[in-house]
């Protein structure tokens, strides 16, 4: 169910790619959905409960469903009645997990580049990885990958189940606060249930590779088996060295305990990603792999869909896209602008009224460093508006605080001519946000949606 969502199209990949008999539904066809139909996956646009029993989908043998999904749902139902199995998709995640060596990325921020680039990583070393992954990965044309090494899997914190699983080998990049609060299925109640729910994710794994540069994260490991960690910092395990960035991304060394292991370079701006480059060299070295392949592999890596991905250019300017919703990784992205040594210009479309109300001011201060802003409204994603929310917080905020250059502009024709007529060749134009913002930054370039 939600075959279409990327999480569970990639699901229905690797079960097909097994061998296994996979169909799927969704409420509205996707590009995803209309790929899978290529791919040989039955997809039926609607939920139906005779999707369970009768041809030409049913009957089946497994009903896979997320804890989104209300458990009245007329397909559940159906399941239940004719004693079909349903398994939550993170026990087939966990089964997947178990199946042999694995790694299981965890953390707030970066799981999906950081997932990405392990699994990108594993393959130019030549151990030939499957993959799991939240976002489509350029080199495998899709978000998942079957392969007989190990398995690379990105493992979302914003289904409660996950706390149940473990891996291999636990990637654990940062913890935050973000899905929490609300009622929403996928949300937890309080942070600290949240980081309890890594923590047992930690102690349920083989080994621990952690960011030594987010502060916290050590005391969410104290139940690992073996810990390792990874960054900057002078006592990591594994360190980054010697950065050398430019305009295009940035060069460094990559330090085992004081032993240099190899040069590595990656093609995305920004020192989050530098840390991502390095926790998959590490994850390579953790798994035997050839690193100066790896690091080669790495060094072509222009990251997946959605994540500082470039789209074009329009009048000189380049145009990316990023998935940067809350304060964290919007101020990475400005930040990854920024290296670009152009003018930085963002189109940003605050995610969801809840995070909104939680993060209004910080979200402000996160695109203060960003040289223009041109603001959209609220991307609701179902939820119902909230009385005093509204993305011009964010634009007040900045101006009060001194910026210059951040607008209002909630109608998208304007902010297209604004930016046609404007776009110069020192410019960088980001769209930003977990919305449908990335459509404008086709439009810019003249690409289909």
């Amino acid at each position: 169910m939600g075959v279409g969502g990327i999480g569970m199209s990639a699901f229905a990949r690797l079960l097909s790619a097994q061998g296994h008999h996979v169909s799927g539904c969704d409420e509205s066809a996707t590009e995803l959905t209309a790929r899978l139909a290529q791919e040989g996956v039955a997809v039926a646009v609607g939920h139906a409960a005779t999707h369970v029993t009768q041809a030409p989908f049913g009957p089946i043998d497994v009903l896979v469903a997320s804890e989104a999904v209300p458990k009245s749902h007329p397909e559940l139902e159906a399941a239940r009645a004719a004693g079909v199995e349903i398994r939550p998709r993170m026990a087939l995640l966990d089964a997947l997990l178990r199946a042999g060596p694995s790694v299981g990325v965890i953390g707030t921020h970066g799981k999906t580049t950081t997932t990405s680039m392990i699994a990108v990583a594993l393959t130019g070393a030549g151990l030939d990885p499957s993959a799991f992954v939240g976002g489509i990965v350029p080199e495998f044309g899709s978000n998942a990958r079957l392969g007989h090494g190990p398995f690379v899997a990105e493992v979302d914190e914003s289904d409660r189940g996950f706390a149940a699983l473990g891996a291999g080998t636990a990637v654990f990049t940062n913890a935050e606060d973000d899905h929490v609060g609300g009622n929403q299925a996928t949300y937890w109640e309080t942070v600290e249930e949240q980081h309890a729910a890594f923590a047992q994710f930690v102690a349920q794994s083989g080994r621990v590779l952690a960011c030594a540069d987010w502060p916290g994260l050590d005391a969410l490991c104290t139940g690992a088996r073996e810990l390792l960690t990874y960054g900057q910092a002078g006592n990591a395990d594994y360190r980054a060295v010697n950065l050398r960035p430019d305009a295009d991304g940035t060069s460094f060394t990559v330090v085992r305990r004081g032993e240099t292991l190899t040069e590595a370079r990656v093609a995305l701006p920004g020192i989050h990603n530098v840390l991502n480059a390095l926790a998959a060299l590490a994850a390579v070295d953790l798994h035997g792999g050839d690193l100066t392949r790896a690091s080669a592999a790495l060094a072509d890596f222009q990251g997946p869909g959605r994540r500082w991905q470039r789209i074009g250019e329009l009048n000189g300017a380049l145009i990316v896209d990023d998935y940067a919703h809350n304060a964290t990784k919007v101020q990475a992205a400005v930040q990854a602008a920024r290296q670009t040594g152009r003018r930085v210009r963002v189109v940003f479309q605050p995610h969801r009224y809840l995070r909104t109300q939680q993060s209004w001011p910080r979200l402000a201060d996160a695109l203060m460093d960003a040289d223009e802003v041109l603001l959209l409204d609220i991307a609701a994603a179902s939820e119902p508006p909230i009385e005093g929310i509204h993305a011009t917080l964010i634009s007040e905020r900045m101006t009060g605080n001194g910026h210059g250059g951040v607008r209002y502009l909630p109608d998208r024709l304007e902010v297209l001519r604004v930016l046609r007529e404007s776009a110069g060749p020192g410019d960088i134009i980001v769209t930003m946000g977990a919305g449908d913002v990335w459509k404008l930054s086709r439009e810019l370039v003249g690409a289909a949606l």
